[in-house]
């Protein structure tokens, strides 16, 4: 066959208005999630690449750090971050999904601790690890009369609040209990969730803005998930990730 009709035939099996490029999609390790080491790189890895992959984009897929995978993305290194939570910052300068998943974000003590929660104002004595970069939720991220401290991952704040340097760590409720079941499982006797949840939170991909047809790329993408969640597919990959 000549080259011209292999081509043209290329050309034919790629679905309208999809882009013949691939995406290039960026994560954070955040098991269960994304993490190389899951099954399919994690419960959010596998949607969002099966999403797009119905909605007729190849990808791509790279794991960095949460800051590196901002700016790789700000920089156009990447072209989609698949796990955002929304903020009007990153809405500036990438284009967001509509939710696929959502996020319960719950505080943890240690259970020797009396420490409540019901507003922000039972926080103020307390310092609380929270991860650098993570929007939470807005008035918990400006208020200046809560101590945030800064870490590199959940890990590290579980790891502060059992040695007694922090006295709260906040993270979704399924990453806190990936952790505390395999590598924080000499801890999990020692910690615990407070009742009242922080917030919940949706789960987007994050295009960035630069790209061309962003958009398109955001709405194929919540197009699929639905379709997903019609046929019955969407149920069985949250199935196959399940603790």
């Amino acid at each position: 066959m000549p080259a011209v009709c292999v081509w043209l035939l290329l050309l034919l099996l790629i679905p309208a208005g999809a882009s013949a490029e691939a995406l290039r999609l960026v994560a954070n390790p955040w098991p269960p999630f994304n993490d190389r080491t899951l099954p399919a790189r994690g419960l959010s890895s596998d949607l969002v690449e099966q999403a797009l992959q119905r909605a007729g984009y190849a990808t791509l897929y790279a794991e960095v750090p949460w800051a590196r995978a901002v700016q790789g993305l700000q920089r156009g290194e990447y072209d989609v971050l698949i796990n955002a939570w929304y903020s009007a910052e990153r809405a500036e300068y990438g284009y967001f999904s509509q939710p696929y998943l959502i996020n319960r974000l719950r505080f943890m003590r240690r259970k020797s601790s009396s420490i409540r929660f019901e507003t922000l104002a039972d926080l103020y004595p307390y310092s609380i690890a929270v991860v650098r970069g993570y929007a939470y939720r807005k008035d918990f991220d400006s208020d200046p009369r809560l101590k945030r401290i800064a870490v590199s991952s959940f890990e590290n704040a579980a790891r502060m609040l059992h040695a007694g340097r922090v006295q709260l760590a906040l993270e979704d409720e399924l990453v806190a209990r990936y952790y505390l079941s395999r590598k924080l499982e000499a801890f999990r006797d020692e910690l615990e969730f407070l009742p009242q949840a922080l917030s919940e939170n949706g789960l987007h991909i994050l295009v960035r803005r630069s790209y061309p047809g962003h958009q398109e790329v955001a709405s194929r993408f919540d197009q699929a998930i639905q379709s997903m969640i019609a046929d019955g597919s969407y149920e069985q990959i949250i199935s196959r990730h399940a603790p």
